[in-house]
């Protein structure tokens, strides 16, 4: 469930901020780039890193004015004005002193607080970030002025695509579900125009001298092959911050909650003394995708009193099965359903069950099966397995079940009947898939 969103008030500019736990120390995030609170916490990465923080934490997140549920318009904020706006949310939340985790974009802006409110500043946590962004004979590894006109240049073909977060984030290229959430991400938190004018603000941005006076404890954390800040930023950073302590992270990718448990054990680590065992994120599952067939159809012909009757119907009866077949159910979508087993026999049976079942409410339905190691995101299950599962169960016909053929070898030996189906390519995904159908009588 997301948190209450609360404004404080900088000024005359009202800032959007959240409250998450009620951990023993203040959290406060300084978003990069740019950030939407609420839609945030559609994204399931991003919530179960949340949950996460303020499983340790208070965490205190907000909006950067001219961003997400914040005020828009007006000039481009300086520095100046953006501390003012976390003194103002801290104000706001009755915190008298925080840890400031600054990401990417915001790392200066928080460099900055630390040195100037140590008073207010419990640690200073950067991740992915920079005191400078721009190229100079003494910082080789910054963003050329060419570079950053030709980024500016594409902001006005590429942005509300989600193109951009793809590309900071390489291992989730062929995540289509978050390719949507990030095209619709960068639609809800700012406008081109507003983008354009950060990129110009923080490319004029040069915090280096700020380093030397940061006094209060300084963990920094950079990925070793971060697309979008090269890792020298971090290195100069914690070499110049007294005392930082600095970690190079694995990985090609720039967000903070993509494969994220190393950065939350680092966190958790520098502020408690300690860091919980790594939760298991991926596990092998059989995945099942159903849906009715025609249902606007269906809905139409039967009026929406009616059709709500049948679907509350069809759900009761896909819900009884998965507890009879020892199945999870992961999402449901209008009248469709994802759900996940520990045995793809099980899954089968599942399927084949519900198949048979729903033809007593006259409708029918389409299924499809996959089995694949899956990425576990709180309470939900992602990665290339769930998209491969949702391919097949698109091909199926009405009344079929189809499966992939990694299913199929995994249930030998079980009295179980597949016809073949041949060989497809699948939307999004490499390769070719050879797929079967469930026999009726199976």
């Amino acid at each position: 469930m997301k948190p209450q969103t609360k404004y404080a008030r900088s000024g005359d500019v009202h800032i959007a901020y959240q409250v998450v736990g009620d951990g023993p120390v203040d959290f406060i995030h300084v978003p990069g780039w740019i950030s939407h609170l609420d839609h945030y916490w559609e994204n399931p990465r991003i919530a179960a890193f949340y949950r996460r923080l303020a499983s340790f934490t208070r965490l205190i997140l907000f909006d950067k004015r001219g961003t997400g549920l914040s005020d828009r318009g007006g000039p481009t904020p300086t520095l100046e004005q953006r501390m003012d706006d976390v003194r103002a949310v801290m104000d706001a939340v009755g915190s008298e002193k925080a840890v400031i985790w600054g990401v990417s974009e915001g790392a200066a802006m928080s460099i900055l607080f630390a040195a100037t409110y140590p008073e207010r500043t419990t640690a200073l946590v950067i991740y992915g970030g920079s005191a400078r962004f721009a190229w100079a004979p003494d910082y080789p590894w910054g963003r050329t002025a060419e570079e950053l006109e030709s980024r500016l240049a594409a902001l006005h073909t590429t942005w509300g695509t989600g193109a951009g977060a793809v590309r900071m984030n390489p291992s989730l290229a062929r995540d289509e579900a978050y390719r949507e959430w990030a095209a619709q991400n960068e639609r809800t938190a700012a406008s081109p125009g507003a983008v354009a004018a950060l990129l110009r603000m923080n490319s004029a941005i040069d915090a280096r001298h700020v380093l030397a006076a940061v006094r209060v404890p300084t963990l920094v954390l950079h990925r070793r092959d971060d697309p979008t800040v090269n890792i020298e930023h971090g290195r100069y950073a914690a070499r110049h911050i007294p005392g930082a302590k600095y970690v190079e992270l694995d990985g090609a990718d720039h967000g903070w909650a993509v494969n994220s448990e190393q950065i939350i054990g680092e966190i958790e680590e520098f502020l408690t003394g300690a860091r919980r065992p790594s939760e298991i994120d991926r596990v092998l599952a059989t995945v099942l995708f159903t849906d009715i067939v025609g249902a606007t159809t269906k809905a139409v012909e039967l009026g929406d009193r009616q059709w709500r009757e049948t679907l509350d119907a069809h759900h009761a009866v896909v819900r009884e099965e998965l507890r009879r077949f020892r199945g999870r159910e992961i999402d449901t979508a209008g009248d469709g359903f994802l759900a996940a087993f520990d045995g793809p026999a099980r899954a089968i049976h599942a399927a084949t069950s519900i198949r048979e079942r729903v033809k007593e409410l006259d409708v029918s339905v389409r299924a499809g099966l996959h089995t694949g190691e899956c990425e576990v995101i709180g309470p939900k299950l992602a990665g290339i397995a769930i998209h491969i599962g949702a391919r097949v169960a698109s091909l199926a016909a009405p009344g079929e079940v189809l499966v992939s053929s990694t299913v199929k070898d995994l249930v030998a030996g079980s009295g179980l009947r597949f016809s073949d189906r041949g060989v497809h390519e699948l939307k999004g995904v490499p390769g070719t898939w050879h797929l079967y159908s469930v026999d009726m009588d199976g």
